[in-house]
């Protein structure tokens, strides 16, 4: 039986929201069994402003996963630190969010990830409860498709179509794991297209966005100077996002992830329809064998 996870000790980090372009302080303290991620607007004292990580309080999903409070007050771009929760199996965290926007930082996870370590990992005296997919679930819009199945362990297989040639077509299969989150995807960093930040811009979005914390594609090229950090970065980072948004679930989910070029929108319609479906899926206690084993090897 697999035990929750907090963090041994609080920590915190400061950034740039990535659409706001606002500065945010962010703290990430240990939280008790059965609490699950909470996201907590620390800047409006006073207010209703406690989020709990679930796809039913989300509210908008263009260019990042935005979470709402009962009272309106709302948390933007949620994804990546959500996804480096996940990666780690940390079951139980309180996150003070002074602004409106968690913090890019380097546009992937691997700045959460290094943060949560030096917090430590905690376990706690209760067993982890998963949510075991029984049979599938799918959402399609147009050409797009994601796609929940049965499965003895959590794993995600992915592919992305862009026209422009430094992306193409890219496609990746991933088996969740503590060291594989970490090797293969905590690291992969948001994109966009130079042609399209005028445009976001003047929609109030990317107003933080640089090459620091973000892979600039022009016309075929990578137009950051360090290159890419992985040959399919991009695939990469959608399998991230992926995670992230799974990850509102309220809980682990042990299936398949097939996505044929997913996004946030998507990602979420997914989870609330597999919510919805109370037949497609059990609560469980039990990892599989393989599960376990992936757990232990991470």
């Amino acid at each position: 039986m697999r035990l929750q996870h907090t963090i041994a000790s609080a920590v915190m980090c400061a950034g740039v929201g990535v659409h706001s372009g606002a500065r945010v302080r962010m703290s990430l303290k240990p939280a008790p069994v059965g609490a699950g991620v909470v996201l907590i607007r620390a800047d409006r004292r006073g207010e209703d402003n406690r989020i709990p990580a679930h796809a039913s309080r989300v509210t908008t999903t263009r260019l990042g996963t935005t979470l709402a409070s009962d009272s309106g007050l709302t948390i933007a771009t949620v994804e990546h630190l959500l996804a480096a929760c996940a990666g780690l199996e940390i079951d139980n965290l309180i996150v003070d969010v002074h602004g409106p926007e968690v913090p890019i930082l380097d546009g992937s996870s691997a700045e959460f990830v290094a943060l949560l370590m030096r917090a430590g990992l905690k376990s706690q005296a209760a067993p982890r409860r998963f949510i075991r997919v029984l049979s599938p679930v799918e959402v399609r819009g147009g050409d797009r498709l994601a796609r929940l199945e049965p499965a003895e362990t959590a794993s995600f297989d992915v592919t992305i179509r862009f026209d422009d040639r430094a992306i193409g077509t890219q496609r990746k299969v991933y088996t969740a794991g503590r060291a594989a989150f970490v090797s293969e995807i905590a690291d992969a960093r948001t994109f966009g297209m130079l042609a399209e930040a005028e445009a976001l811009r003047a929609a109030g979005l990317g107003k933080g966005a640089s090459i620091e914390n973000t892979i600039v594609i022009d016309e075929g090229r990578v137009m950051n100077a360090s290159g890419l950090r992985h040959d399919d970065e991009f695939v990469r980072h959608k399998i991230l996002d992926a995670i992230g948004d799974l990850a509102l679930a309220g809980a682990p989910i042990l299936g398949r992830f097939i996505g044929d070029q997913p996004g946030h929108a998507m990602n979420v319609s997914l989870v609330q329809a597999l919510l919805a479906q109370t037949q497609a899926w059990r609560w469980d206690v039990e990892a599989s064998a393989a599960e376990s084993f992936a757990a232990a090897a991470g």
